[in-house]
């Protein structure tokens, strides 16, 4: 079988998941635990580290942290990341001791060519609501939003709504808000605000990308 073969069955496959995607409210209101996931890329980019957080919503309190560590299964391919790093990150999740309500992804939801980004791969495979936070466009046109916090504009693919582009501090790079699974995107946005504290990310999101390691150099999701 032909990598380019390969890439086009994943390619396909995603697709046809994008399909499974819940774009509406499912979740529960209000919730009570939020997760964080995120991965790295160590050893040159032999070993996935994917790290799961579990924060105590609204108050942001860290409740536990988990690490899971396995070989890297697949290369880089722009487009297909979820693919690379879900193995892990599904490890990571299955340590914690509680089921979270919610999950942010440090990556992409619908804002994604085939509209299945880690975020909604996550969702999708669990079953549990997932939101995606990018820290960058994947895909997309959109007008710069304001300064302010909260300040917001959406994020385009021709015609259709992709995603948000959300200023989570007041003058810092914004943040590309997208459906990942069972979770609308106003609730997405306003989510993501709520589990934003003094820094530009979400506070679960922070921790699970310390906890993954920051020092490492990942590829653009």
């Amino acid at each position: 079988m032909t990598a380019r073969l390969d890439v086009a069955q994943l390619q396909a496959q995603q697709r046809r998941l994008a399909q499974q995607v819940v774009r509406h409210d499912d979740f529960p209101d209000p919730p009570r635990l939020v997760a964080a996931v995120d991965s790295a890329f160590p050893d040159a980019g032999r070993t996935t580290r994917a790290a799961a957080v579990l924060f105590r919503y609204p108050q942001m309190d860290l409740v536990e942290s988990r690490i899971a560590e396995q070989a890297t299964s697949l290369p880089y391919i722009p487009g297909l990341l979820s693919f690379r790093e879900l193995p892990a990150v599904l490890a990571a999740l299955r340590q914690l001791s509680r089921p979270p309500d919610i999950v942010l992804c440090d990556g992409q939801g619908i804002a994604h060519p085939r509209r299945f980004g880690i975020a909604c791969h996550l969702g999708v495979t669990t079953g549990l609501p997932t939101i995606g936070v990018g820290k960058s466009r994947l895909c997309g046109t959109h007008r710069q939003p304001g300064a302010g916090k909260g300040k917001r504009t959406a994020l385009y693919d021709g015609e259709e709504i992709i995603g948000v582009v959300l200023r989570s501090r007041e003058r810092v790079r914004p943040l590309f808000v997208s459906i990942g699974h069972r979770v609308g995107l106003d609730s997405a946005v306003a989510l993501t605000l709520a589990c934003t504290t003094r820094y530009r990310l979400p506070e679960p999101i922070r921790a699970a990308d310390r906890l993954a390691g920051q020092s490492v150099s990942r590829c653009s999701r």
